[in-house]
């Protein structure tokens, strides 16, 4: 099981989404705080549809509540746009962290700091970024055709 990791997160329906996502790929989510949305909101629970209680969803009040829960630092995966290595040079397991920042600003220096494993996903000049939950799910693909999904 791939654990996903979003760091304050700012977009209701973008985390509706990526909750969906990982229902759908027998992911868990875990949610960093704060969040730029109570956590029961409509949008929420529209775009996760009725999947939301079907959800392995963890909590943390900070990074560092969530950072004592890792077995092992080495399988966290930090997606940066700043990165060198894409995820598709990226050798993935079943229980590795994939780590998404804010969608407005990504992950800050000190979370990129906290760990050695930083990845990206390629895309034209002409973009800065993807959308959050597009983005989790390039990865989550990625890393589920590798471990082998299944059914």
């Amino acid at each position: 099981m791939l654990n996903i990791v979003l760091v304050e997160p700012e977009i209701p329906n973008n985390t509706g989404n990526i909750g969906r996502l990982c229902v759908g790929t027998d992911s868990r989510l875990h949610l960093i705080h704060p969040f730029g949305f109570v956590i029961n909101d409509k949008n929420l629970k529209r775009s996760g549809l009725d999947y939301w209680v079907h959800l392995d969803v963890s909590e943390y009040a900070d990074i560092e509540e969530w950072a004592k829960n890792i077995p092992d630092p080495s399988r966290v995966f930090l997606m940066s746009s700043h990165a060198e290595k894409s995820y598709l040079q990226n050798d993935f397991q079943d229980g590795d962290w994939l780590v998404f920042g804010k969608e407005s600003v990504g992950l800050s220096k000190e979370v990129l700091e906290q760990f050695e494993n930083h990845l990206t996903i390629p895309m034209s000049k002409l973009i800065r970024s993807f959308n959050i939950a597009n983005s989790v799910a390039f990865v989550i693909g990625e890393a589920k055709r590798q471990i082998g999904l299944k059914s």
